[in-house]
């Protein structure tokens, strides 16, 4: 397997790439989205997060905007930076050259396959290799997304996030059944930590980083915080922890306050797989332990 990552690079991207690294998955190539934050803001996240913990990754520089809407990002709840955190924040580091997303993800399809994505924002730049390209689309074995809820939304009442940002990217993709493995809401919640199962930290600003992310949960109110993106990641690292199964789904594209919100079917031909989590104290263990380095979320 050949991985590539696509992120919109907030505080729980960085938690994934982690947990990759820590299970020694090899990662062919990132391509950053706007999302979380502006492209920009996205791109001095990553060359931060490159140069602070050491990662060994080509980045190229993908869509600024969603398909056919204006791009609303989650800065009023993350801050300008698309992190939170309780104090420190990743030191900024030079840009360096990032190169075109799609003509990254056109040299990665070229080699050997088979080929497999995660992504982990809105699905801008695949849908936009899918409507473009959709030869070399073909090449993809399968794609996990984060994204999507079956009940109640998190940055509405009814929509998740990466599906609001780009509801169009996510109904083309549906609409051309590419092979996605869907890591919705509903699965995430299920997975969640509170203060007693924060774990002890070398790194300060990575301490500061995860403090900040437990802080969306506790300051409105509750008692812990879903775990998103790692989640996702656990898919291709720990199939003990999450279970897929066959479903139909689609996204609403009017405007309005259900904009975004996905729903499923299961009597209808199957266009994605959802998650089911069956092991959620097991999740959790594992995505502390990758915070650690380690990868193993026994003890």
């Amino acid at each position: 397997m050949t991985l590539w990552v696509d992120t919109d690079f907030g505080f729980d991207d960085l938690w994934a790439l982690l947990l990759l690294r820590a299970h020694n998955v090899t990662i062919a190539g990132v391509s950053l989205v706007a999302g979380n934050a502006v492209l920009g803001q996205v791109q001095a996240n990553a060359a931060a997060a490159v140069a602070h913990f050491g990662f060994d990754l080509r980045v190229s520089l993908g869509a600024d905007r969603p398909l056919a809407r204006g791009l609303e990002t989650a800065t009023r709840i993350l801050g300008p930076n698309g992190m939170q955190s309780v104090g420190r924040y990743l030191p900024p580091a030079p840009l360096g050259d990032m190169s075109d997303a799609q003509d990254a993800l056109f040299a990665w399809l070229d080699g050997q396959g088979p080929h497999e994505m995660l992504a982990l924002g809105p699905l801008t730049n695949i849908a936009m290799l899918y409507a473009d390209h959709p030869e070399k689309a073909a090449r993809i074995s399968r794609i996990t997304w984060m994204g999507g809820a079956r009940g109640r939304g998190n940055h509405t009442p009814h929509a998740e996030f990466n599906a609001l940002v780009d509801p169009e990217a996510l109904a083309q993709l549906l609409d051309t059944r590419a092979p996605l493995r869907v890591v919705d809401l509903d699965a995430c919640r299920r997975v969640f930590f509170g203060p007693d199962e924060l774990p002890t930290l070398a790194d300060p600003v990575l301490t500061d980083l995860l403090h900040g992310y437990l802080e969306i949960g506790l300051s409105r109110g509750r008692a812990s915080m879903a775990i998103y993106d790692p989640l996702a990641a656990l898919a291709l690292v720990a199939p003990d922890v999450l279970g897929f199964e066959a479903c139909f789904m689609q996204v609403e594209l009017s405007e309005g306050e259900t904009l975004g919100q996905t729903t499923l079917a299961f009597t209808k031909e199957p266009n994605i797989e959802i998650a089911k989590v069956l092991d959620a104290g097991r999740a959790v263990r594992l995505c502390m332990a990758a915070l650690e380095g380690k990868n193993d979320g026994t003890t």
